[in-house]
């Protein structure tokens, strides 16, 4: 069976800050697709983010680049597998150069907590109790 991907494409203001930044969370970078002015970074077997160099990212878009510290142009969400997990990796990101951007979210069967990376990226990290999925 076919397993779609997501190739998601973030403008970033550094490309070897961002590459070290993501590296700090646990995640690689693919160097078959990385060059100077764009990180390959993966995240599982079915999420890329690939951090392109503002001028790399205007050569797929006519539109103007949002300054993602200004403004929010995506909230990226990534699952976690426990409650710990998202600690973790939010705990992660802060101590990389992150900043943490919201209050715990805690609803008993689904936790979260967020982060925003070195260029403004909002990221939500999000465990749900399986239990209450299914149910």
């Amino acid at each position: 069976m076919y397993q779609q991907m997501i190739f998601v494409n973030l403008a970033t203001n550094d490309v070897d800050a961002s590459k070290k930044f993501f590296t700090e969370l646990g995640y690689s970078i693919n160097p078959q697709f990385s060059t100077d002015d764009c990180a390959c970074v993966v995240i599982s077997d079915t999420i890329i983010t690939m951090l392109l160099s503002k001028q790399r990212y205007a050569d797929f878009t006519k539109k103007e680049i949002a300054d993602s510290t200004k403004t929010s142009e995506v909230l990226l969400c990534l699952s976690a597998e426990s409650r710990e997990k998202v600690d973790e990796l939010v705990n992660k990101a802060v101590s990389a150069g992150g900043t943490a951007n919201s209050d715990v979210q805690d609803h008993g069967y689904m936790y979260g907590r967020s982060f925003d990376d070195l260029d403004g990226h909002s990221w939500e990290v999000v465990w749900m109790d399986p239990a209450a999925v299914q149910g």
